[in-house]
């Protein structure tokens, strides 16, 4: 009889365990195909902001909110972010390496080079202090006391599928923080994006706006096919730009793309997308850390350049 408990007890206990484990891999199938880190790059913000309304002598707002979206999308797990030396090399090589900067007609053009599955760019449309008083104090080098002051900071930001050209994002996202009596020195107003920028009134409306971005960024990729590109083919192996880091495993499989003349509307000259040629399908044999090695399942000629897609 006893046997007959523990051994009840122990069926149960699975049964119970079963039970829970079924939602975290349904939420784990949500996040992305096979769990599939989607590769996107993000091109340094713009900074719009108006010096006029809000007081900030720091560094530019627009580079420092842009790494923070480049780590918070890397520490979700969902993501892999383009590095920023390679995107840089893009960037010159389209004649963009001066302004920085990424338009709607450039961006698909730019994503397929790097060969990931969205592009996310904007501009710091409001960043810094506003006071309802301020109040020198003698001597000139002390604090800035103050009635009230308000911390703001938003982002104007866009996001652009690669493979259709298609704007799927496009949004602003902000947040105020404000306290009464506060003491803004002029560390405060030139403080850096660092440990103790997160301590300010600032930077507390800056991490704000950046969550709220990232859950943004996260829900309107859910339905986008993680991508990826071939750097080489050569001898019977196709090499893929993504590896252990982004989740591929071996006996995966993807089809590959060609990509055709980009069709612009020559009212706009935004880009319609382009037509695509159907290549073949590969599986991956041999994954490293940071590429893997693929062999042809289906079809021939496969070159670099050619776009993979798990579907």
């Amino acid at each position: 009889m006893r046997q007959f408990r523990n051994g009840l007890a122990i069926a149960i206990a699975a049964l119970l365990l079963t039970t829970a484990m079924a939602p975290l891999a349904l939420a784990k199938d949500d996040d992305g195909p096979a769990g599939l880190r989607k590769m996107i790059a993000v091109v340094e913000f713009e900074d719009k902001s108006d010096r006029s309304r809000w007081r900030w002598t720091g560094p530019n707002p627009g580079i420092g909110m842009s790494d923070m979206l480049t780590t918070e999308l890397v520490k979700s797990g969902k993501f892999m972010v383009m590095e920023r030396e390679q995107l840089h090399h893009v960037l010159a090589e389209q004649d963009l390496g001066q302004s920085g900067r990424v338009t709607e007609q450039t961006a698909p053009q730019v994503g397929k080079l790097l060969g990931v599955a969205a592009v996310v760019y904007g501009s710091v449309t409001e960043f810094g202090y506003s006071a309802a008083d301020w109040e020198v104090k003698k001597g000139g080098f002390g604090g800035l006391g103050v009635s009230k002051t308000t911390a703001r900071a938003a982002i104007d930001v866009r996001m652009i599928d690669t493979t259709t050209g298609e704007i799927i994002l496009a949004d602003t996202a902000s947040d105020e923080k404000s306290q009464m009596g506060l003491k803004v020195s002029k560390d405060d107003l030139a403080v850096a994006f660092d440990g103790k920028f997160d301590e300010t009134l600032v930077g507390k409306a800056t991490r704000e706006s950046i969550e709220k971005l990232v859950e943004m960024i996260t829900k309107s990729l859910k339905d986008v096919p993680w991508t990826g590109r071939v750097v080489k083919a050569s001898a019977g192996k196709i090499y893929l730009n993504a590896g252990q880091t982004v989740g591929i495993t071996q006996g995966m499989e993807f089809k590959v793309y060609r990509p055709g003349e980009e069709l612009i509307d020559p009212a706009t000259g935004l880009s319609l997308g382009a037509e695509e040629e159907y290549v073949g399908k590969i599986s991956a044999s041999e994954i490293k850390e940071k590429y893997s090695i693929c062999a042809a399942v289906e079809g021939s000629g496969f070159e670099a350049g050619d776009m993979v897609r798990y579907e």
